[in-house]
């Protein structure tokens, strides 16, 4: 039962039994100290690389407007002084404090954080009254932003918009949120939040994918892993009257294959071990500048420890480890220390042990992790 200063002082068995997926929380003062500010200028500077994504929304002449990055300088520069929002996606990934804000929720698990989403708006700035089908907490940094929030059932949208804005936003109530303040909001609570002030919403999002997404990547895992036997055969085949008819032999013969493919909840976790640690797609890995070799490798590894790469992720179920959408063959032994690495994301030099290096130098090559500053 530890008191959480994100929570305002609340503890996670409180939070979870009482607010999570429930109802609003609004925290004052959750979190001031947020580190070295992202001003407006690096967030453009982020949303120009085509390897994030972000996005422009602007309300103009009563009607909303979508852009997609990568943005040049010069399409941003001649944005007005109100009525905008842009919105930079997985900011975690780039900057080591801001994951830091994002792995401080660790209270909630990490199969289920999704990434710190930083967007900026003037005076005015808005995406428009809307729903999430996610958790999310929202986060103010600089500034001053009005939070309208609704528990109405109506979610219909206004038609024509490039975005999905509520038709008719019915709000319950309103908060004014200042530096350091968090609002969180569980999925399917309207909210509609206005920049007053120049400043920044840190927001952070969970995974909540749909059954129908689980259902596909489930099939596309299973493609690759399952083996049917056998092959469609009609030796006792009759003259049918109707050619075009596909036959009831033919339909029972063939559900009768199917039924060879089954799975239990080991196959489940394996799936989702791959599945919730896969980068998304515009995630790329880069190597050391200077490649050490395997000794030297290990040597500065025992000197210094190992750190995750930003874009890293590693989840465990019961003795199996996952990183970046593959199963890390780990030895018994060494599972304790693997799994200190996923939760804490860094190991220190103490807890590394010779037989982790090979599987660790593979890793370094590949740009999952670094040997820690």
């Amino acid at each position: 039962m530890k008191p959480i200063e994100l929570l305002g002082g609340m503890t996670a068995e409180t939070f979870l039994k009482e607010y999570w997926h429930k109802k609003p929380l609004l925290i004052r003062g959750a979190l001031k100290d947020v580190g070295e500010h992202v001003d407006y200028a690096w967030l453009a500077k982020l949303a120009a690389d085509e390897d994030v994504e972000s996005r422009l929304i602007e309300y103009k002449q009563g009607k909303w407007h979508l852009e997609r990055g990568p943005f040049r300088a010069g399409r941003l520069r001649r944005l007005p002084e109100t009525d905008w929002t842009i919105l930079v996606q997985n900011v975690n990934h780039h900057l080591p404090h801001i994951a830091d804000i994002l792995w401080r929720f660790d209270f909630m698990p990490y199969a289920r954080l999704d990434d710190l989403m930083i967007s900026y708006a003037p005076p005015g700035g808005t995406v428009g009254p809307h729903f999430d089908s996610y958790d999310v907490f929202l986060l103010q940094v600089g500034g001053r932003k009005r939070w309208q929030i609704s528990s109405q059932q109506d979610e219909s949208f206004i038609e024509d918009a490039p975005i999905k804005v509520l038709k008719d936003f019915q709000m319950e109530e309103e908060f004014i949120l200042e530096h350091g303040d968090m609002l969180y909001l569980p999925p399917k609570c309207a909210h509609y939040g206005v920049a007053l002030e120049p400043g920044m919403t840190y927001s952070i999002g969970f995974r909540a994918p749909s059954a129908q997404e689980i259902a596909t990547e489930f099939l596309v895992y299973l493609q690759d892993r399952i083996c049917v036997q056998g092959r469609y055969a009609d030796p006792d085949l009759q003259q049918q009257a109707a050619p075009a008819q596909i036959s009831d032999a033919m339909v029972e013969q063939v559900s009768q294959m199917l039924q060879q493919i089954s799975w239990d909840k080991k196959v489940v976790a394996d799936f989702l071990g791959h599945y919730l640690t896969e980068p998304k797609p515009h995630v790329f890995y880069e190597g050391a500048e200077d490649e050490l070799d395997e000794e030297t490798f290990a040597e500065q590894a025992k000197a210094h420890g190992i750190v995750l790469d930003l874009k890293s992720q590693i989840l465990y179920v019961n003795d199996m480890l996952y990183c970046n959408g593959q199963l890390l063959e780990c030895e018994p032994t060494q599972l304790a220390a693997w799994q200190r690495l996923a939760n804490t994301r860094q190991l220190e030099s103490a807890g590394l042990s010779d037989s982790m290096m090979p599987l660790l130098f593979e890793g370094y090559l590949s740009g999952w992790w670094h040997i820690a500053a």
